[in-house]
């Protein structure tokens, strides 16, 4: 018997190794002489770059940059091979980088994400996957563009510095300068959401709350970012308002898409390509996966889905430990997913459930393993 597990993290809990690690030791209890893998992965969002790294072998790559309050940090990207890098624009443009008195996005930038592609581009990279969820920003992108070196000009022809209250003062748009090298490059764009960049499903009026705007300033970031729309729409001949994820990290979506080209991809999808886990399926009988929460929203780019999908694509059976299950977790079923446990055994608290983690987990691991036993004996 071979497994091959593949498990998303438990929030504040569990890490994606330390289910691999549990699982293996309730293989081995129940199935002594299986063989047992193991990947890590994540859909996209925070811990994508460690996934990754972890599932290639891959190294990491650290510098400066200005956080999103234009302050001086340091972060880091991966690094696969000599061409290949993957990044999250969190960790130089990401809202926990911002402290909540301070959070207002007419002064947050994505300048820095832009020096973290700059980087990638000057040590070789030319294919370049970044996870864009997170963001502190509601700039439309412009800050990470200006640091590839297009210049977003004001009425009387002046660069604007790049954050969201620059958007509504844009009249011209500078390409000439852009750096070169952004055209060697393909850019993998890592989103799961479908907002348009403007209106009431747009970046600012479905995203802007939880960065810190009032609904006052709502509205005149709005007006900016329709601003920012028609501009992009008489000098590129695109609408982003028609256009599904332009919205995502506070209208980066579409900066990437208008300047580097990029094409938006699921994150999940992405990831399990970067980690070639279709390749890590042969030979392999069951794949264990999970998550902490499934419910309606596990259907919806996330790993459990993806997964499951490629189990399904291959006749290879995949089975969840779940950590709770709420108001749509059957749906899953739908998606490659055979069966599903939670690691809840009796009547507790979520304090409870967290502080034992751990223990509850490697009981669920055996149940199942035990069940896996049983279903084995009747086949």
């Amino acid at each position: 018997m071979k497994f091959l597990f593949a498990s998303d993290s438990f929030k504040g809990t569990l890490s994606s190794p330390k289910t691999a690690e549990l699982l293996t030791c309730a293989a081995r209890e129940i199935f002594p002489d299986c063989i047992c893998d193991s990947i890590e992965v994540a859909d996209g969002g925070e811990g994508t770059t460690d996934a990754v790294l972890s599932a290639v072998n891959g190294k990491s790559s650290s510098l400066k940059v200005h956080g999103p309050l234009w302050e001086e940090l340091t972060c880091s990207y991966g690094m696969l091979d000599e061409k290949r890098a993957v990044m999250e624009m969190a960790a130089a443009s990401g809202l926990p980088l911002v402290p909540d008195e301070k959070r207002d996005p007419r002064y947050t930038t994505s300048y820095g994400t832009g020096e973290m592609i700059l980087d990638a581009l000057n040590k070789g990279f030319r294919d370049i996957s970044i996870a864009i969820g997170g963001s502190a920003t509601n700039d439309g992108g412009i800050g990470c563009i200006r640091a590839l070196g297009v210049r977003f000009l004001d009425e009387n022809g002046e660069e604007l510095k790049g954050c969201g209250e620059d958007l509504i003062k844009i009249r011209k748009i500078d390409v000439s300068d852009m750096n070169p090298l952004v055209k060697e490059c393909n850019f993998t764009v890592m989103c799961d959401v479908t907002n348009p960049l403007c209106g009431k499903d747009g970046a600012t009026y479905t995203f802007g709350k939880q960065k810190g705007a009032t609904p006052e300033i709502q509205d005149e970031l709005e007006k900016g970012m329709q601003n920012y729309r028609d501009i992009l729409k008489a000098q590129f001949g695109v609408d982003m308002d028609q256009i599904e994820g332009a919205g995502a990290a506070g209208g980066l979506g579409a900066a990437l898409m208008v300047f580097l080209k990029g094409m938006l991809k699921s994150g999940i999808e992405t990831v399990l390509d970067l980690v070639d886990f279709d390749k890590r399926l042969e030979g392999v009988d069951i794949v264990v996966t999970g998550e902490g929460a499934t419910d309606w929203q596990s259907v919806f780019g996330k790993v459990m889905q993806g997964v499951g999908m490629h189990c399904k694509a291959h006749n290879i059976p995949a089975v969840a430990i779940v950590g709770s299950m709420g108001k749509g977790a059957e749906d899953i079923f739908d998606y490659g997913i055979e069966s599903m446990i939670t690691t809840i055994n009796g009547v507790m608290t979520l304090p409870e459930a967290l502080e034992n983690a751990e223990e509850l987990y490697l009981c669920a691991a055996r149940r199942m393993f035990r069940m896996l036993r049983a279903g084995s004996r009747l086949a």
